[in-house]
């Protein structure tokens, strides 16, 4: 990207073209080549990210195009994630500083937390302590304690470089007194603790789709992204000790990406309920604890239970 644009509504225009020109993938932050034009720019212009509309018509200088078409070069050559070029992702509201030692913010969990997990909990206040297990960026743990302001939250990651990234966001939201961060090899590391919820958004990509994963994915931690053979390593583990570590009336919730019928064709015995969000009713899936059974070597092993949710 080299030629003169006087103007950010010139700029954005430029840039766009050459995003869509480069048939690049998209999915860490947006989901087109106009929404990621707009991102970038007004990032390297230190501009309102919600604001382009009254700054259409500003003039830019030459060392602020070459801010933008550095940022722009880089995201076209090295099909890198722009969230990555500029070290931030934001979920709803909330923004969180990213880098390659993590995924880049995109859970549809965070999207059920607007309500406060209603209906499946009635009473907020009654929920002291929830683990996001896999915290990756600390995103999630983050939204969860701005969501319930009484609940402590233990952040597990099995990654030491990640949890670094984690410390960084939790202490940018100055919530080091609610959020404990502790690495674990999924439960390993948490003794006989107990808790009123339990998230995860782990890694549930199959073998043959890591294969396929566009250049874009590829620069994410592949301990983050890969889930086995058929995806579910992680999950399978969740199904099999959640409940040793769910209070009685505990919740869990775990995000699968679009893979339900895969799932509920692994666990055919097993009561999921699968919340609506933005992308449908088969990324999220929540379970009880008196729903998971205390052992689960196989899914016929598994209680059959009715599938709707029980209200506390």
């Amino acid at each position: 990207m080299t030629q003169s644009a006087a103007t950010v509504k010139a700029l954005v225009n430029s840039t766009y073209s050459h995003l869509k020109r480069a048939r690049l993938t998209y999915g860490h932050g947006t989901t087109n080549a106009w929404d990621e034009a707009v991102w970038l720019v007004l990032h390297a212009l230190r501009l309102p990210l919600d604001q382009l509309t009254p700054f259409l018509k500003r003039k830019i200088t030459t060392a602020e195009q070459l801010r933008v078409w550095s940022l722009v070069n880089r995201r076209i050559g090295l099909r890198l994630p722009a969230a990555y070029l500029i070290n931030e992702a934001w979920l709803g509201d909330h923004r969180f500083y990213v880098d390659q030692r993590v995924i880049v913010p995109r859970s549809f969990i965070a999207e059920l937390l607007h309500d406060k997990l209603m209906p499946w909990i009635d009473h907020p206040k009654h929920i002291k302590n929830a683990l996001d297990l896999g915290t990756g960026s600390g995103c999630l743990a983050v939204l969860l304690a701005k969501t319930f302001p009484l609940m402590h939250i233990d952040a597990a990651d099995v990654s030491r470089a990640a949890l670094t990234v984690a410390r960084r966001n939790v202490a940018a939201y100055r919530l080091q007194h609610r959020i404990r961060l502790l690495q674990s090899d999924m439960f390993s590391a948490l003794g006989k603790k107990y808790y009123d919820l339990i998230l995860s958004n782990p890694p549930y990509v199959s073998t043959t789709a890591m294969h396929a994963l566009p250049r874009e994915h590829r620069h994410e931690p592949k301990l983050a992204l890969a889930g086995g053979r058929d995806g579910f390593d992680l999950v399978r583990i969740l199904l099999q000790h959640a409940s040793e570590h769910l209070t009685p009336d505990g919740l869990l919730i775990v995000e699968i990406g679009h893979r339900r019928k895969q799932l509920e064709s692994a666990f055919p015995n097993l009561p999921f309920v699968w919340p609506i969000t933005s992308g449908g009713d088969d990324c999220v899936f929540i379970l009880e604890r008196r729903d998971l059974p205390k052992k689960l070597s196989s899914a016929h092993q598994a209680k059959r239970a009715t599938a709707r949710p029980r209200r506390r």
